[in-house]
């Protein structure tokens, strides 16, 4: 898949209290960490970010377990997905996010942050909606 148009591709690491929102830049070649919004009012928070950013597609985490069978919250995943093609009429991919909270903790608890900042869980998700992006582009080549 190749990517030409002129928005921003938005990734989020669904969470049933929080998600950790990513975005790329409008080369669609890198991701950077965005917010962390209330999965509670998940549809109103995309909108803003929709009202303010040019975006064409969205990329969810869809948690795999190791055997290859769906995690409980895959469900809300795909309602989620359907809520955002049918609201907002943007596509949305799917990438499996195996291991990206581990990775995301990694990488805060190399990044020097004190560790009252690195226990952080909104901090974490954002940083997992960012390696969801980065992998997402990182599969396209």
């Amino acid at each position: 898949m190749y990517l030409c148009s002129m928005g921003k591709v938005i990734a989020l690491d669904f969470g049933m209290k929080r998600t950790g929102v990513a975005i790329s830049d409008d080369n669609k070649t890198f991701a950077f960490p965005h917010s962390t919004i209330e999965t509670n009012g998940i549809i109103n928070s995309i909108e803003s970010i929709i009202k303010k950013e040019s975006i064409d597609l969205f990329v969810i985490g869809y948690p795999k377990k190791l055997n290859n069978t769906d995690f409980p919250i895959a469900k809300e995943i795909g309602l989620l997905k359907e809520k955002i093609i049918k609201t907002f009429g943007l596509d949305v991919v799917l990438i499996d996010e195996r291991y990206t909270s581990k990775m995301a903790s990694s990488v805060i608890a190399k990044s020097g942050l004190p560790k009252n900042k690195r226990q952080n869980k909104a901090l974490i998700d954002k940083i997992s909606a960012t390696i969801i992006l980065q992998d997402y582009f990182s599969s396209l080549k």
